[in-house]
């Protein structure tokens, strides 16, 4: 799988390298209204994307970890990102899903999980998982409404929040 296009004029397609100073600033600015949202600073909450997200990390992620990393664009605009782990397991995570405020509400972020599901399918992964922010009750349903179940909670060091944990199986 590489480049798809979805019914509303989205292409998802792999990130080049030299893109990653600009992806570095679209995962910022959308994780950062979530952060406002629910009150998270960096002093508070250091590790959280909107604030610890660094061009050395997605350099890491593409250069080493060889990872499945996408881009999604309108009319040659980039509107949003996310990326897929490796399998582990059997398992694929979406990480940093992101997509700019100016371009949320058009089904965007929901083709990227249906993006991310079909990759993980086709690398053999027979579940997919998610990380939030376990109090932004609003994702954990709009997750659950594509099909996501949530696990569990996470209390991790560099977060003044929970982390929940959902999944997919995957029918393969």
């Amino acid at each position: 799988m590489s480049t798809s296009e979805s019914r509303n004029g989205l292409i998802i397609r792999p990130i080049r390298r030299e893109e990653i100073p600009r992806l570095v600033e679209i995962i910022r600015n959308s994780f950062l209204t979530v952060a406002e949202e629910l009150k998270l600073s960096p002093e508070t909450s250091p590790r959280f994307t909107g604030f610890s997200i660094s061009e050395e990390r997605l350099y890491y992620q593409y250069d080493v970890e060889k990872r499945v990393m996408l881009c999604g664009e309108i009319r040659g605009e980039t509107a949003g990102y996310y990326s897929l782990s490796n399998p582990k397991d059997g398992e694929c995570e979406i990480n940093n899903l992101s997509v700019l405020p100016e371009f949320r509400h058009r089904g965007i972020g929901r083709e990227f999980v249906f993006d991310g599901i079909e990759r993980a399918k086709h690398a053999g992964c027979g579940s997919v998982t998610v990380s939030i922010v376990d109090t932004n009750l609003r994702l954990r349903r709009w997750y659950e409404g594509i099909g996501f179940r949530y696990e569990k909670t996470e209390k991790f060091p560099g977060f003044d929040f929970t982390c929940g944990e959902m999944r997919m199986e995957l029918g393969r």
